[in-house]
């Protein structure tokens, strides 16, 4: 143990290899079809997974994914998987962060602490009451803490995955746009906030977690973030003319970058918030320097979307079995419930915040994205005993599904705007 053996070092090669590969042959595909990236990644993961390459030939599935379904029997390989795809997610983040706009946000901010509240108070709401009024249509068992659970639940439907609507918004070319950078906004303030409840839910959920205080975690984040975005910033354009200068190009302006994206990725992970909104800050610290190049921008863009970003969304259907623990009754529920909620929750907040027509829909439809979080939430939540396996399924399901329904519920107000 803690040393991957010379088959593990095989396997991890392959894997990455397989990923890499046919997601990009699946990028090349939806391109042709006008339809964003994320999506033909996502895909890959479920048709390499268990659900249909796994049903098909488990033995070559097993042979080319061995830490999927041993992950105790290959645990060291499992670990570096993680690990990967865990750097996926941040630095994916970071080049998000990077393309903020930090003005047009803050000109963003009424609407987007409109769109925030409302899309996190309607979703919470509506599933708390339903857990304590149609409880068997939610899974919950007889011993389970219906106060915690259907907490739980509120918090599943109401989160919005931030690393997908950043790449799905990118995709679609309108990341930079005021109803973009609106979103974006919204979607940071729900993931720090889901971030927030998450470590106060995991004290109820996971008895091994020893979590810091509320306080501690909102009066560190909050001081890291004004720090970065004001002090931080001025700081970082300063020294990205002398590092350009002095060292060579870009390999300097890569290692600063990376750096800085990892030691921000720490900071949050060490108090409590999961580590991609600290590089979510840091990036929009350093891609607000008027000192940086674009060419170099666009190396780092180019970089972690092409060969990062899509080990995270390819994992996200590698680990699932949809075939197995399926109920349909709770897969519906879910989606029902989850679209429902967050789309009307956040098209009720955006027409509040100022925004109408295609823009406040397409706020509704670009919120309904869900993510890593709901699978991280519902894993620890399964491993503590606390949801069933079916629960589990119907859950990454439902994320699933507003993954890969996002962009074309998005795209027709999209369109209608051009």
């Amino acid at each position: 143990m803690g040393k991957l053996s010379h088959h593990d070092i095989i396997a991890f090669l392959i894997a990455i290899a397989v990923m890499l590969i046919f997601s990009r042959l699946a990028a090349e595909a939806v391109k042709r079809i006008k339809m964003p990236i994320v999506l033909g990644e996502i895909l890959v993961g479920i048709i390499l997974g268990p659900t249909v390459f796994g049903a098909i030939s488990p033995e070559a599935f097993d042979s080319i994914f061995p830490f999927v379904l041993d992950a105790a029997g290959h645990h060291d390989l499992s670990i570096a998987m993680d690990m990967i795809i865990t750097l996926s997610i941040i630095m994916l983040l970071f080049v998000a962060g990077m393309e903020v706009e930090l003005p047009l946000v803050v000109e963003q901010g009424k609407a987007a602490l409109s769109i925030t509240l409302f899309s996190m108070i309607v979703p919470i709401g509506v599933g708390y009451a339903a857990v304590w009024y149609l409880p068997d249509y939610l899974g919950i068992a007889p011993e389970t803490d219906k106060v915690v659970y259907a907490f739980f639940i509120g918090v599943v439907l109401s989160i919005t995955a931030l690393p997908v609507i950043a790449r799905i918004l990118m995709d679609m070319g309108i990341f930079k746009s005021r109803v973009g950078m609106t979103i974006i906004a919204s979607a940071m303030f729900v993931d720090m906030l889901g971030w927030l409840i998450f470590s106060v839910l995991l004290t109820y959920i996971d008895t091994g977690h020893e979590g810091k205080g509320l306080t501690y975690i909102i009066t560190a984040i909050l001081i890291f973030g004004a720090f970065m975005l004001t002090i931080g910033s001025k700081l970082i354009n300063k020294a990205l003319p002398w590092v350009q200068t002095k060292f060579s190009w870009p390999g300097g302006v890569l290692a600063l970058a990376l750096g800085l994206c990892f030691l921000g990725a720490a900071f949050t992970e060490y108090i409590g918030i999961h580590s991609i909104l600290g590089a979510f800050i840091v990036g929009i610290a350093f891609g607000d320097s008027a000192n940086l190049r674009s060419r170099t921008r666009e190396i780092i863009e180019h970089f972690v979307t092409n060969v990062f970003a899509p080990l995270f969304f390819v994992s996200i259907g590698l680990y699932v079995n949809f075939i197995e623990s399926f109920n349909i009754q709770l897969v519906l529920a879910f989606i029902v419930l989850g679209y429902i909620t967050k789309i009307g929750g956040a098209v009720i907040g955006a027409r509040l915040g100022g925004l109408k027509g295609n823009n406040m829909w397409s706020v509704g439809m670009a919120m309904n994205t869900h993510g890593a979080l709901e699978i991280i939430l519902g894993t620890i939540a399964l491993n503590a005993g606390f949801i069933s396996q079916e629960v589990f399924v119907a859950i990454v399901i439902f994320v699933i599904m507003s993954i890969i329904t996002a962009a074309p519920t998005l795209k027709p107000f999209i369109e209608s705007k051009k």
